[in-house]
């Protein structure tokens, strides 16, 4: 997929959010290491530290089904008034780090702009294996 086909799935993921305490519905989708797909989106819970962002559930669900390798992340924040609300929080990027992505894209609002990186980039002397 290029990265516009990632970030409309990742933006077609946001419409699943559960977020009633936010209203800031993100997606994501992972791309495993094989091409496998994995979708996610961010859960919000009333005790606030029981939520997951959409990142953290496509990955986790990634992993559940076996994959280890996980090349890319496409995230969306369909709520988000510009790409600046939509980056991927610590958290997510140290659990991107576990599996080793190698980029990350990332878009917001209607989608018209869309941003590549690196982990590398966002997460610089990460802890890793």
């Amino acid at each position: 997929m290029n990265n516009q086909e990632l970030a409309e799935a990742a933006r077609a993921a946001a419409e699943h959010s559960y977020s009633p305490y936010s209203n800031f519905r993100v997606g994501a989708v992972v791309v495993g290491g094989n091409g496998e797909i994995v979708t996610g989106a961010n859960v919000e819970n009333a005790a606030y530290p029981s939520s997951n962002c959409a990142e953290a559930t496509a990955i986790n669900t990634a992993a559940a089904q076996g994959i280890r390798k996980i090349e890319t992340v496409a995230v969306a924040c369909i709520d988000a008034d510009d790409v600046e609300g939509a980056y991927s929080c610590g958290r997510c990027r140290q659990i991107m780090s576990e599996f080793d992505v190698e980029r990350l894209i990332v878009t917001a609002g209607d989608g018209s702009e869309i941003r590549e990186h690196t982990l590398e980039e966002l997460l610089p002397h990460r802890f890793s294996l």
